[in-house]
């Protein structure tokens, strides 16, 4: 597993998250914000690698690769989902709830390629670290929440920065799935 990509995808596909947890450590504990942003990433990294191994039971590694065109799609899709904060009684249920409803399509389309193909120590592995990196986001964003200038950036790159991003990882999934070599070999 490459660790460096595994950072850039949970960056990239939480980059629109963490504007949301400048609202949501104002407005809950930073425990439970934690608590639910972990319970959201661990659902939707299962649900990728599940789906992934589903696929791979038919499918060649090479043609998976063909995945590497939904986070490409999404870097030129502009329909950018807007969601509000959701009211509930629990702090941990509205941070999982905000996070899955702003986060979940992207992550799984981006995460399924990213995790197709990996046995399940891998993924094991990946759970854990995509979880500190979950845990230390949140105690980062808490520290430089303050800052004016965060908030100013966020708002005139983010959107460019994470697109970027996408496509990066596209083409890396193009790659590391052999898809490339395979395609140079019919030629």
């Amino acid at each position: 597993m490459n660790y460096w990509i595994l950072t850039l995808t949970f960056i990239s596909v939480n980059l629109d998250f963490f504007f949301m947890l400048l609202f949501l450590l104002k407005k809950y504990t930073t425990v439970k914000v934690i608590l639910g942003y972990l319970i959201g990433t661990i659902i939707l990294l299962t649900l990728s690698y599940f789906v992934g191994q589903v696929l791979t039971i038919f499918l060649p590694e090479w043609i998976l690769g063909t995945l590497g065109v939904l986070p490409i799609y999404l870097a030129f899709n502009d329909n950018d989902e807007e969601s509000g904060v959701k009211n509930n009684k629990s702090q941990v249920v509205s941070v999982l709830v905000t996070y899955l409803s702003v986060c979940a399509g992207c992550n799984l389309s981006i995460f399924l390629p990213v995790l197709v193909g990996e046995n399940l120590e891998n993924f094991l592995l990946t759970v854990v670290f995509i979880g500190l990196l979950t845990v230390l986001v949140v105690m980062l964003i808490k520290l430089i929440s303050e800052l004016s200038i965060v908030s100013n950036v966020m708002e005139k790159y983010g959107e460019k920065l994470m697109k970027f991003c996408y496509i990066v990882i596209g083409f890396y999934v193009f790659w590391d799935s052999g898809l490339i070599k395979h395609l140079i070999a019919l030629i």
